[in-house]
């Protein structure tokens, strides 16, 4: 059998499998808000999902959010984190502050919780977001959508369903507290199926040298 041949086809199977990985990889995270089934004017709890992409390994250390428009907003106690919210005008402002020594290290995220009361009558709500590093680092997630792509550091931004006629008010409790296995269902499913398109790729390779074999 053709030694090179082997070599080749699989360097071949190699680079493919590694383009196929590369492809199915998450792009670069950014702070987020998700509250399936918001409505106009109803409640929902506002998840914050905020990761680390620290270059310098440092951890996050504060979260400041604006949420404009609600009526008024209660928080959900994080172990290890103090949370301050006031209100200025029509907008309310959440800071979430890791205690001394903690914080979200690198590789990991957090998710910090607002139950929203009264959300504004509109498509969608922007909140605007600052996150701060314990090397001082500060990142502002602040900028709009401008349907020109994705900016670099996108704002939270939420939509929000019209408010169905007689239907019950939604407060976002059990879709919101889904989203974070929801979403992992989805990373798992999207991995286990790269590595069964990899492990076939290799079965094809295995086989074909085995039939060469035979033929010589």
């Amino acid at each position: 059998m053709n030694k090179s041949w082997l070599g080749r086809a699989g360097s071949t199977v190699v680079a493919a499998a590694a383009a196929v990985v590369i492809a199915a990889a998450p792009a670069s995270a950014h702070v987020t808000v998700s509250a399936p089934g918001a409505t106009r004017g109803g409640s929902a709890v506002l998840v914050f999902r905020v990761p680390n992409e620290s270059l310098t390994n440092s951890p996050t250390v504060e979260l400041a959010v604006r949420i404009p428009g609600v009526t008024a907003v209660d928080t959900e106690a994080v172990p290890g984190w103090k949370v301050v919210t006031h209100k200025d005008g029509s907008v309310t402002a959440v800071t979430w502050t890791a205690d001394s020594g903690g914080g979200i290290g690198p590789g990991q995220f957090g998710q910090f919780m607002v139950l929203a009361n009264g959300l504004p009558d509109m498509d969608k709500i922007t909140m605007p977001a600052v996150q701060t590093y314990a090397d001082g680092e500060i990142v502002k997630w602040d900028e709009p959508e401008t349907g020109k792509g994705e900016p670099e550091y996108p704002a939270p931004t939420l939509a929000l369903a019209a408010k169905q006629a007689g239907g019950a008010e939604n407060h976002g409790d059990i879709p919101a507290m889904s989203t974070s296995s929801g979403s992992a269902s989805d990373d798992t499913a999207r991995w286990l199926g790269v590595i069964g398109i990899v492990l076939g790729a290799l079965g094809l390779l295995i086989g074909g040298g085995a039939v060469m074999r035979r033929r010589q």
